[in-house]
């Protein structure tokens, strides 16, 4: 097995250093690996400490001609690399230990159903847990989870493992050959949601999305300067394009938003047959999503386009 570690850099040199000394001193003995900086841009001194790397056989360098962004900056990476799994790993990260093994053991369990593989990542600052995954929330946006499932903070059999949509581009690991069976990151997306595309794409194609929930590593959370420019346009173009999928996705916590409207009296549920409905899927009880809960989720999207041509 051969891991090769993506990491795209603009600016941040002092992250930078420290996310290697931790990478360095986490990896597990013995792992076949390379590690790739792609430099995008930087002017901070990033490329002459970058040039200093070169004695060490481990590391290749990438650099950018201008600042392309997230998605071309690991899209260039990946087009050199020689591992059999890919870690896209932020360069504000801090990894801490035993935090691969228990990625690189879900796509040991689920075989060629793997997706995506994440993990816990807590905020650096803060100690607060800042992603188990991501949902799809009420206005059919992406957000990440913030708790970890009950049984793992209750039982010691706990699952190892938590199926979701997406999880984030900051820590994660896919097999090569999805990734390019994939075609990689969507360049369209600049600096967000590039990561959640790739995730619907994977799951399109037949494959799973996980996060593995032994793994945890803190995260200096959207430290390059920029990150957030441009949100609200690259969530709209998700939308646009998983206009659908995005709905379904967000179909279970519109029924529990609709139940928990309506529970104060039940009299007051507009629609009987719905409300049987939404409390049946809300509880896994029911396969396919009501109706009644996607023309909501619909109503709740078509809300979001508006604002953003209004906005955009």
């Amino acid at each position: 097995m051969t891991v090769s570690f993506l990491i795209p850099l603009y600016d941040c040199l002092a992250l930078t250093q420290a996310m290697l000394a931790s990478l360095r001193a986490t990896l597990p003995p013995g792992l076949a690996h390379e590690i790739i900086f792609i430099d995008d841009g930087s002017t901070d001194g990033t490329r002459a400490w970058l040039a200093t790397l070169a004695p060490d056989p481990s590391i290749r360098v990438i650099l950018q001609p201008q600042n392309f962004g997230y998605a071309a900056a690991n899209n260039a990476g990946a087009a050199v690399a020689r591992g059999e799994f890919l870690a896209l790993l932020n360069n504000d990260l801090i990894l801490t230990p035993l935090w691969l093994e228990p990625i690189l053991a879900a796509h040991h369990t689920h075989g060629d159903r793997a997706g995506l593989v994440g993990n816990l990542q807590i905020e650096a600052v803060t100690g607060a847990l800042d992603h188990a995954g991501i949902f799809i929330n009420l206005k059919g946006k992406p957000e990440h989870l913030r708790t970890p499932p009950l049984a793992f903070r209750l039982s010691p059999f706990a699952p190892r493992y938590r199926r979701v949509a997406a999880v984030t581009g900051a820590c994660v690991v896919i097999r090569r050959n999805l990734w390019e069976k994939l075609g990689g990151f969507d360049e369209a997306f600049i600096n967000g949601c590039e990561d959640v595309d790739l995730c619907l794409r994977a799951s399109d194609a037949g494959h799973i999305n996980l996060v593995a929930l032994k793994s945890v590593v803190r995260h200096h959370v959207s430290s390059s300067s920029g990150r957030k420019l441009r949100d609200e346009a690259n969530t709209r173009e998700l939308v646009r394009r998983w206009h659908d999928t995005l709905a379904r996705h967000a179909a279970r916590i519109w029924c529990r938003d609709y139940l928990e409207t309506y529970l104060r009296d039940p009299r007051d549920f507009p629609d009987a047959a719905l409300a049987r409905q939404a409390f049946f899927y809300a509880l896994h009880l029911r396969p396919a999503p009501p109706p009644g809960a996607l023309a909501g989720m619909a109503k709740n999207l078509a809300a979001e386009l508006t604002r953003w041509r209004k906005i955009l």
